[in-house]
């Protein structure tokens, strides 16, 4: 390929052997081109062709967006929808992954790259962008084979870079693990292996992966529980476990007599693997040591040196980073969810009635705690209904909606009156009794007529419609009844009203929170109308099933918690 290439006219010095401009791109020890204001290429270094499997003229004077940018398929990008582009036209610094290059033979590549201003000297402004193949299929020049080399500071910042946005982009443990793998192999390594302390202080081995060719591969024979850490041992891993320092490592340091039961299990993991140089660092948390990452090679790169240790540091810093965040997210989640479930009541035995409930906690954990259900027997007989949602997340709406309930039910228990004045009590106690801001709430009496019908008599605080179903598949949303929420200081300025409803025979009854029906990109109607035919659909299945194939049709999108409530009265006799 020879060395960089430029476009006629371009910056003259470059045409000069061990001119700077040349030298620049091709110390850069990764693909690398250089565009002009109007987005034309103007110089490329021989790894951005070898990468590209693209001659250098080949790339000259070509637009960079129409010759290389595609999407995951091959196909064209529209300038507008190419972030790199945008990017580009910024004339800022930036970086990003999960972009790919057009190769001569049409495939493509993955690439995570770095674009920042180039001086063009008498030309004017330019752009320098530095890329690599990025994901777990790469092309051949970034394969194990590839001959050991540091990577330059260039390529040292844009890894970094990269590490912090993927890693730190999950909330998920496990996530975030397979993404540091990913990071590291094979570009720096043949080998990486992750070794967590769970929170019983227990050590567990989380992956051991391989980078084979442009493959990785988990060897989950290798995978599993740890014998404790020791105290004193000053082997590698023990220490790193210990957030003591970082090491080199080889098959050689745990030949000897094995001071503890990790050791014995290193051992194992280095005639296993042929590992024949190894880094070991400690992942540190902000409060305390999480594990340990150790980078290995086996195949003819050459070994590791401690001038590679900083750089496995800075890495296993950030992801160690993100891995703490990831922990305090789901014990934040599982304490959530913990109080939820023990919050929500069990549903009562009604005669003649059916009734089931659902409640799924959204996977972000600051959407957990707000929505709730309740059903319970009052002194007339009368069966009370509640769906609500109070307006904030996680342990504070968990705790606030608590106390809703216990005043709800108090009222409801001791007042044997409409829905309509419960709630204009309840209204009325919001800001002094709770901690509640605001809330929406549907709030309905079941009674049994003397011929054996059902009745239901409700009033909603700017809750989502009750969803009436019968048995036939007509479904129709219950729409009066509808008042103010809970909590914005108007109760004195309008009366809350209440309607009723006879529910026919085998009919279902579908009380919701928002979570059910509301998602980005779609409007709340659009999500009414979705749940409405798919229930109208299932109106014949019986009730568990239907309310769990109504819940996998509907699939909430995840952003809310979503509570649900069902019941179905008894089909007609005879």
């Amino acid at each position: 390929m020879g060395g960089l290439q430029r476009a006629e006219g371009g910056p003259q010095a470059g045409a000069v052997p061990g001119d700077p401009f040349a030298v620049a791109l091709e110390a850069i020890g990764t693909g690398a081109y250089v565009v002009e204001e109007s987005g034309r290429i103007v110089a490329v270094n021989s790894r951005a062709g070898h990468l590209l499997g693209r001659a250098a003229p080949d790339m000259i004077g070509h637009d960079a967006h129409e010759l290389l940018h595609r999407g995951p398929q091959g196909q064209r990008l529209p300038a507008t929808q190419c972030r790199m582009r945008q990017a580009f036209h910024d004339g800022h610094p930036a970086q990003g992954d999960d972009e790919y290059f057009a190769r001569a033979d049409d495939s493509v590549v993955p690439v995570s790259w770095l674009i920042a201003p180039y001086d063009l000297g008498g030309r004017g402004a330019g752009t320098l962008v530095v890329f690599h193949a990025s994901g777990r299929e790469r092309p051949a020049a970034n394969r194990r084979d590839r001959p050991a080399e540091r990577l330059t500071e260039v390529e040292r910042l844009a890894l970094l870079a990269e590490t912090t946005t993927r890693v730190t982009a999950t909330l998920d443990v496990e996530g975030a693990v397979r993404r540091l793998v990913d990071l590291i192999l094979p570009r720096l390594a043949d080998w990486a292996v992750v070794d967590l302390i769970t929170e019983r202080d227990e050590v567990w081995r989380s992956v051991v992966v391989q980078a084979d060719g442009g493959t990785l591969v988990d060897h989950e024979e290798l995978q599993g529980p740890m014998p404790p850490v020791p105290e004193e041992s000053m082997m590698p891993l023990s220490r790193a476990l210990r957030g003591v320092a970082s090491a080199l490592a080889g098959p050689e340091t745990y030949q000897g007599r094995p001071d503890s039961g990790i050791a014995v299990e290193q051992r194992r993991l280095f005639d296993a693997t042929g590992i024949r140089s190894a880094a070991i660092v400690p992942l540190r948390g902000t409060r305390e040591v999480l594990g340990a990452l150790t980078v290995g090679r086996a195949g003819s790169r050459g070994p590791f040196t401690t001038a590679d240790l900083p750089l496995f540091e800075d890495i296993a810093r950030r992801a160690a980073l993100a891995l703490d965040n990831a922990r305090l997210y789901q014990r934040q989640r599982a304490v959530a969810e913990t109080m939820q479930n023990h919050l929500l009541p069990q549903m009562p035995h009604v005669p003649g009635l059916r009734m089931t409930v659902r409640y799924l906690p959204a996977p972000d954990a600051s959407q957990v705690g707000g929505d709730w259900y309740d059903a319970f027997t009052l002194p007339d007989g009368a069966t009370a209904l509640v769906i609500g949602d109070v307006v904030g997340h996680d342990l504070e709406a968990a705790a606030g909606m608590a106390q809703l309930r216990n005043v709800l039910r108090a009222y409801a228990w001791s007042q044997q009156q409409p829905p309509s004045r419960i709630l204009e009590r309840l209204d009325e106690a919001v800001t002094p009794l709770t901690d509640v801001t605001m809330a929406t709430l549907i709030f309905a009496r079941l009674t049994r007529g003397d011929d054996g019908g059902w009745r239901l008599c409700w009033t909603n605080a700017g809750h989502p419609p009750p969803l009436l179903v019968t048995g036939n598949g007509l479904a129709r949303y219950l729409t009066d009844g509808h008042g103010l929420l809970l909590g914005t200081g108007l109760r004195g300025h309008a009366s809350r009203p209440d309607a009723s409803v006879d529910l026919p025979p085998d009919s279902t009854l579908l009380l919701y929170t928002d979570g059910l029906v509301e998602a980005p990109g779609r409007t709340l109607d659009e999500g009414l109308d979705r749940l409405r035919q798919h229930a109208a659909a299932l109106a014949h299945r019986p009730l568990t099933s239907f309310t769990d194939r109504l819940l996998h049709r509907v699939h909430p999108p995840g952003h809310d918690d979503v509570a649900l409530l069902a019941l179905r009265t008894p089909p007609p006799e005879g």
